[in-house]
């Protein structure tokens, strides 16, 4: 996939995710996305699941963007406090590649 088909598709992800999101903190709170996620243990694997895949992504997120020219640690705090959001903003803000797409 080109980084222009990645960039695509993180806003087409990006705007049902943050409807969803809205909804939970509206519905629980920021607080209460967690504590609630944590009153049974499917609840708490799924979280745990999420730190360990958003700290995978940052193995890759920060020397991309180094690549890139980009300074990582903006997305790396927005991924530590929001996790998806840092990636899917990350990939949605990435400048146009002008020529043949990697």
């Amino acid at each position: 996939m080109s980084r222009e088909q990645l960039r695509i598709l993180s806003i087409v992800l990006l705007i049902p995710f943050t409807a969803l999101t809205a909804w939970a903190v509206s519905e629980y709170g920021a607080i209460g996305i967690f504590t609630h996620a944590l009153e049974t243990s499917a609840g708490t694997q799924v979280l745990v699941d999420v730190v360990i895949a958003m700290i995978l992504i940052l193995c890759w997120l920060i020397p991309d963007a180094k690549a890139q020219g980009r300074n990582p640690w903006p997305w790396v705090l927005i991924t530590l406090t929001t996790a998806s959001f840092g990636p899917l903003l990350y990939l949605a803000t990435q400048p146009k590649t002008q020529g043949s797409a990697t």
